[in-house]
């Protein structure tokens, strides 16, 4: 198949676009919410009609108080997002949100979130994509315990991984690029964003090596790569009109969802696209590389 014949230009890409993704984590870094560093929460609703957001947000950062984020919620609400408040600066926001008393609102909630819990909301971040990625090698490698020629099973969860790091790293490249140039924050919603990708994509991936592990057992091609093209030609389609209906659903969330969850879904998009690209272009690919890898290590030992 077209894709196993030019397997390393596919892979090559891949390994192309993960280390741009990590140049430019590295280069712009991720603007991290309050979620994680620490700052206040305010909830309002208007008694009346809600104000534009856009003039809102130009009169707010007039203030001098540093980054503040507003998103719309409910019909006439906002939560803001900003730095640890005085009771001064607190007054000034409500102030500023109400226009001077032009139009009325009731503050809902206001909460300060200490950079204590913000570092161990990281630590718990952290922890669950490991304690998933750990959990994703155990299945595939009990899934696939039959499957122990040419590839033993425990290879096809570690290549699961490596895709899955690729679905990731690339949609958090993205995500860089838009903290740096649009000011776009971390928050819990990047979290999810994250653990999701790491579901869908490795459901994508598995449809694909149990068609493999299918064609082994019932020994339908001469070769390994031969078997693996075969089962990419019987799913490919599938995969790909799977991904697609996600995608669509998730870009209608983007244009025209709530701005709170506007880059949740861009993100989510960036992960389907290069989940499905690398079920197909890169997972099957590399299962073939370990193969023949295998293969010339084992003639190397015969002479």
């Amino acid at each position: 198949m077209f894709i196993i014949k030019h397997k390393k230009i596919f892979i090559g890409i891949s390994l192309g676009l993960v280390v741009l993704s990590i140049i430019s984590l590295f280069v712009f870094g991720l603007k991290v919410g309050i979620d994680f560093k620490g700052g206040a929460l305010t909830e309002v609703d208007y008694t009346g009609v809600r104000p534009d957001q856009v003039s809102l947000d130009t009169t707010l950062n007039t203030l001098g108080l540093g980054a503040i984020s507003l998103q719309p919620t409910g019909a006439n609400g906002f939560i803001i997002k900003s730095r640890d408040l005085t009771d001064t600066e607190h007054t000034l926001i409500l102030q500023t949100l109400s226009s001077n008393g032009q139009n009325p609102l009731q503050e809902k909630s206001f909460n300060s979130i200490g950079p204590s819990v913000g570092k161990e909301l990281t630590s718990k971040a952290i922890l669950a994509i490991i304690l998933v990625s750990l959990a994703i090698i155990c299945f595939i490698a009990f899934a696939f315990r039959k499957v122990s020629k040419p590839v033993s099973s425990w290879k096809y969860g570690i290549i699961a991984v490596l895709t899955l790091l690729h679905d990731v790293a690339i949609p958090v490249g993205v995500f860089t690029l838009l903290s740096h140039f649009k000011g776009v924050e971390v928050d819990t919603l990047f979290v999810v964003a994250v653990l999701t990708i790491l579901g869908l994509s490795v459901s994508d991936t598995i449809v694909i090596f149990d068609r493999i592990r299918e064609n082994i057992r019932n020994r339908t091609e001469a070769t390994f790569a031969e078997t693996v093209g075969k089962s990419l030609k019987q799913s490919y389609v599938r995969s790909i009109c799977t991904s697609l209906t996600v995608i669509l659903v998730l870009l209608s969330l983007f244009f025209f969802g709530p701005v709170s969850t506007k880059y949740f879904a861009l993100m989510l998009t960036a992960g389907m696209f290069f989940g499905t690209y690398s079920s197909i272009f890169l997972a099957s690919p590399l299962l073939v590389l370990v193969e023949e890898w295998q293969v010339k290590k084992q003639n190397k030992k015969k002479k």
